[in-house]
């Protein structure tokens, strides 16, 4: 079956998507997973905001009673904000949310993977999964990692998430042949803190260089997704010496529960909003907001080039 008959495209995103403007996928786990209601819906509100202020059309994508939905309407954007019991969906989970007719909240494999068939090459999130704490025993390994070698959408995010073990994730992209490129920094970014202490081998400072790297790389048909590795702004940042002893307390907390596989990464950020009485909450949203940004001038720098050479082949 066509995807076309399967999914449901908000108006603005179907519009946008026809007339080749750009647009930026938005994950929905962060809404259901992320932090409660109402202020999961405020934040899913100004990060769309943040994308249509930069020149493109947000497309959050999630799934709505079985039904793949690229872009929600305000109404169903709320309705989704304060549903419960709603299904965390990675690639393996979507055709069961789907078959099932339940609601479920996509993550950034699910994201990347529904934004590709919808034909949007730019996604915007928080912080990418990655190789856990402690893998050599667990083998605790986020399935975003395998999806970025395979599924070719550029994912804007402050890194990896800092509860992660980030010097293991960066050598699997490396093995995996992914692009990891810094904005404006040749470290990779630790999610709430700008430095991790870990070198980028790419660095481009601004965003038409990253359209051009993304154009080119499809270009040469080079399968597989980009990061775009985005820092904090530095106003907002959480430094390591300060997040790090919250962080072994939260996975302590999270060893002592028996916490583990895909609810992990969710306990761990409730722990960590605990812990530093909202601090890393707060950074958490603005870096969110701050990659919207940066994804939206993105997809608008690459919609140019793409017109560019459109004009050119006529």
């Amino acid at each position: 079956m066509s995807w076309m008959n399967e999914f449901t495209i908000s108006e603005e995103v179907h519009a946008a998507l026809n007339e080749h403007r750009p647009v930026v996928a938005l994950e929905s786990t962060i809404i259901s997973h992320g932090m409660p209601f109402p202020d999961n819906l405020a934040v899913a509100r100004e990060v769309e905001h943040a994308v249509r202020s930069n020149g493109a059309v947000p497309a959050t994508i999630a799934i709505l009673n079985g039904k793949v939905c690229i872009g929600l309407e305000s109404a169903a954007l709320e309705r989704f904000a304060q549903a419960t019991n709603v299904m965390k969906c990675s690639r393996r989970d979507l055709p069961f949310a789907i078959t099932q007719g339940i609601n479920g909240a996509t993550t950034v494999a699910a994201t990347m993977i529904l934004a590709e068939m919808a034909g949007i090459q730019v996604f915007a999130t928080g912080g990418i999964g990655g190789v856990h704490r402690g893998a050599e025993s667990t083998w605790d390994v986020s399935a975003d990692l395998p999806e970025f070698a395979q599924t070719n959408v550029a994912v804007v995010s402050a890194g990896a998430k800092a509860i992660l073990d980030l010097p293991k994730t960066l050598e699997y992209l490396e093995t995996a042949g992914v692009p990891v490129i810094g904005y404006q920094t040749t470290e990779f970014p630790a999610f709430y803190s700008r430095t991790s202490g870990l070198p980028l081998t790419l660095s481009l400072n601004t965003t038409s260089e990253i359209a051009a790297f993304i154009h080119e790389k499809r270009r040469m048909n080079l399968s597989g997704g980009t990061i775009v590795a985005n820092p904090i702004p530095a106003q907002f940042e959480i430094t390591r010496e300060k997040i790090e002893p919250a962080i072994e307390q939260a996975i302590a907390e999270s060893v002592r529960a028996g916490v583990s596989g895909k609810e992990l990464t969710p306990f761990l950020l409730k722990q960590m909003h605990s812990i530093t009485g909202g601090n890393s909450q707060a950074a958490n949203k603005e870096l969110v907001l701050h990659n919207a940004k940066v994804a939206a001038q993105i997809a608008v720098d690459l919609a140019a080039i793409k017109k560019k050479h459109t004009f050119i082949a006529l």
